[in-house]
């Protein structure tokens, strides 16, 4: 029987390409498992798609001054012991790793126990847990041919993110009936990531009065972000978070405005769908999400309106331009569409296996 790990924590975008393998995977009759960490995200989304799990210790690697440093390498090591008997006792032909910090302890024992390991990195420049990990990988994934520069050469390949089949199945008659909005007026879908954004939330809502009369507003806010002097509002809805129904969400979309998270984008790509990317500010991150944000814009992609810049006025304006150029955006994202993340990866998996 053909077997594989799946690995990878810590936020959505470190699971769902993982969840997006897993109908092929099943098709070509693997058993599959899961590591991951004790209480992150994946434990309930690889749950619910009734995978076994299994969770090991896991240390956050901070860049900066927290006395949980000096506990957490021990709490790596353990993690690696644990990932260190699953190996031998779950005897995988490959293991895939999406990246996240549970992820460096399931490499390196895959590693010392002599299995191949692919990684797949979202960003163009690779994060902390990814570069820690690329030394014991067989092969690494990427998004963006800018990140092959940064990549050892020979092991690294284009292969896109890989896309839940289900979210390009959306249905947009249901989303009208789930939000109850009107079928016959365009929606803007305003995405600030899991935990939202409040700078985004801010910028929409004062902008309501302005877009309500042309336009309709679906609002994912993140948790605790509700505003309830808004709720009744026409043509407006907000939500803390979606899941299954996101699929329907976009359907519905004319305009999406995001973040610009690798796999968020991509999505936005894969659904050929006008956007707005707001990326995290260097002060709140380590700059990937400008780098990937530029390179849509590059690409034809998308608009990008930086966090520093953001305001009712500019906000406005972006809207506006987009809304004019939305089937230039729609073309060059269509034209873009000639690789199929899911089947490139597989492929590399069952290479490794064979070999």
């Amino acid at each position: 029987m053909k077997k594989i790990i799946l690995t990878g924590g810590g936020t959505a975008g470190h699971v769902t390409p993982n969840i997006a393998l897993l109908p092929r995977l099943r098709a070509l009759d693997y058993k599959i498992s899961y590591i991951g960490s004790c209480q992150g995200i994946e434990k309930g989304l690889i749950e619910k798609e009734n995978i076994p799990y299994y969770a090991i210790s896991s240390g956050k690697l901070r860049r900066y001054f927290d006395p949980k440093n000096f506990s957490d390498p021990f709490k790596v090591m353990k993690g690696y012991l644990q990932a260190r008997h699953l190996m031998f006792k779950l005897k995988p032909d490959v293991v895939f790793s999406k990246g996240g910090f549970v992820s460096v302890p399931v490499v390196l024992a895959a590693k010392h126990a002599g299995i191949p390991v692919i990684i797949h990195e979202s960003d163009i420049t690779p994060g902390l847990a990814n570069r820690l990990a690329i030394p014991s990988a067989t092969r690494i994934c990427c998004n963006f041919p800018e990140t092959l520069s940064r990549l050892p050469e020979g092991k690294a390949v284009v292969s896109g993110s890989p896309i839940r089949r289900e979210l390009l199945e959306g249905d947009r008659t249901k989303a009208f009936t789930y939000t109850g909005l009107k079928p016959g007026q365009p929606v803007i879908l305003i995405i600030g990531g899991s935990q939202g954004s409040q700078v985004i939330n801010e910028a929409v809502r004062k902008l309501l009065p302005a877009l309500l009369p042309s336009r309709q507003i679906i609002h994912l806010c993140g948790k605790g972000n509700l505003d309830p002097a808004l709720a009744g509002t026409a043509g407006y809805i907000q939500y803390e978070y979606i899941n299954e129904e996101l699929a329907d969400l976009f359907a519905a979309a004319d305009l999406v405005i995001s973040r610009a998270g690798a796999n968020a984008i991509c999505e936005l790509q894969a659904l050929a769908k006008p956007n707005i990317l707001i990326p995290l500010s260097k002060a709140a991150s380590r700059g990937d999400q400008i780098l990937n944000a530029r390179s849509f814009e590059k690409q034809g992609f998308s608009y990008v309106l930086e966090e520093e810049n953001l305001s009712e006025e500019t906000l406005s304006a972006a809207i506006a331009a987009v809304w004019k150029d939305r089937e230039q955006y729609i073309a060059a994202m269509k034209e873009s569409r000639k690789t199929d993340a899911v089947e490139i990866i597989v492929g590399l998996i069952e290479d490794l296996r064979k070999k």
